[in-house]
């Protein structure tokens, strides 16, 4: 190939790739809606299940002194008859201790585990885990909002199949006194509800949310709990699971409402963290993945690959544009990219305001305002391919490194202004 057809060819994938991937999961959302959600209640009116199994939630808690209170006010009207809430206050330096030994004189179902110093995420949910009754473990964080129903719809969906090893939930955001904040209600619907029911159509997922997911215990143990040396433990545990030959399963009508960044350098920090994470885990699972011969598996493994590549020549393309700008010669096979949108760019524009129509008629009967927000739905996409960019091409070389040198601790995040 020539230098000119280089050039276009991987122009032609960084427009390509984005543009494939909305339909993908327009494709994938609609699917899902068609088999599964089609004679599916309404999520305030669950059925009656046949059985009511002992549900044990864990709410890992790190200097939770303002959400605290609100967030086991919430658990403690819970609609379901068999349940405990078990609060893991991984050495808090604020009074989170105190708050909670509070709660728990009132609020019968609540047990505090108090661990010495913070030894991180994954270990207080170990923690949680081991001394659960329950045989269905609900995970939320410390500042999440579940909603009444969501043990019901877990349960059913645990019940209706014996190989079903974890569950994401349906995380929505509520925090929306910010343009950030909007925005991010647009990643929920148009991205992150597509992307979940696509990957359940394909049958795997890349990982639950961690906010606000279930996990069969024999799951769990089968697949090693939770690893305290990973940065995003739910990505990494999520393919340990299903490595393990259980299957994970995303489920709509099990709802949390979360605090998102309502800052950039929060949202950025964020969304690092999270690519770091993910970057980890991929290669933490690589190789059993290729022992193990999983297509499904191997499909969201080169989708991951294929983003990373597209993130890496993005910015290649716009540093080219920069410098071609400056009088700076670049290499002849790298595409020059441009911030203002050609004839690409309108169609995209198009692929988004479809993707948006999609997201909103499939998320409306689970937040009905969502409808409104339709505006910031619509220009979600755009923000998160550049967040993409930027984080994969951050992310990366961190991962690496965090591989050789694991840390378990964590720090409170940007929670915005609920």
């Amino acid at each position: 190939m020539t230098s000119a057809e280089v050039r276009y060819a991987l122009a032609t994938f960084c427009f390509g790739y984005p543009f494939v991937m909305a339909w993908y999961w327009m494709a994938g959302g609609l699917l899902y809606r068609w088999f599964r959600e089609r004679h599916e209640p309404m999520p305030d009116d669950p059925p009656a299940l046949p059985e009511y199994p002992l549900v044990s939630i864990l709410v890992p808690c790190h200097n939770e002194q303002d959400q605290a209170l609100e967030t086991f006010a919430a658990l403690a009207h819970i609609e379901y008859p068999e349940y405990e809430i078990l609060a893991i206050n991984d050495g808090s330096r604020d009074r989170t201790a105190e708050i909670l030994d509070g709660l728990a004189a009132r609020i019968p179902q609540l047990r505090v585990v108090h661990l010495k110093r913070n030894q991180g995420k994954a270990k207080a949910l170990n923690v949680g885990a081991m001394l659960a009754r329950g045989e269905f473990l609900v995970c939320i964080d410390g500042d999440a909002l579940l909603d009444p129903f969501a043990l019901t719809w877990f349960v059913r969906r645990m019940l209706s199949d014996g190989r079903l090893g974890g569950i994401t939930g349906n995380p929505r955001i509520r925090n929306r006194s910010s343009l950030l904040g909007l925005l991010q209600v647009g990643e929920f619907s148009s991205i992150v509800g597509l992307i979940k029911r696509s990957q359940t159509v394909l049958g795997w997922l890349f990982t639950v949310s961690g906010v606000i997911c279930c996990f069969r215990k024999r799951a769990l143990q089968e697949a090693g709990w939770w690893s305290a040396e990973t940065l995003t433990d739910d990505v990494e545990l999520t393919w340990r699971v299903q490595l393990s030959g259980w299957h994970v399963a995303y489920e709509p009508k099990a709802i949390c409402w979360i605090l998102m960044p309502e800052t950039l350098r929060g949202l950025w920090n964020q969304r690092v963290r999270w690519s770091e994470g993910g970057t980890q885990a991929v290669l933490r699972s690589t190789r059993k993945l290729f022992v193990a011969g999983r297509p499904r598996a191997f499909f969201i493994w080169c989708n991951y690959l294929l983003s990373v590549t597209w993130a890496y020549l993005v910015m290649a393309g716009l540093l080219a544009s920069f410098l071609t700008r400056i009088g700076v010669p670049v290499p002849p096979f790298l595409p020059v990219l441009g911030l203002i949108p050609q004839w690409g760019g309108a169609i995209l524009a198009l692929t988004y305001l479809a993707q948006a129509v999609v997201s909103v008629s499939l998320d409306n009967r689970f937040e009905q305002r969502v409808g409104r927000e339709l505006f910031w739905v619509v220009w979600y996409p755009l923000l998160f391919w550049f967040l993409q960019m930027g984080t994969a091409v951050f992310g990366l070389p961190r991962a690496f490194w965090r591989m050789r040198f694991p840390k378990g601790t964590w720090t409170s995040p940007d929670r915005g202004v609920a």
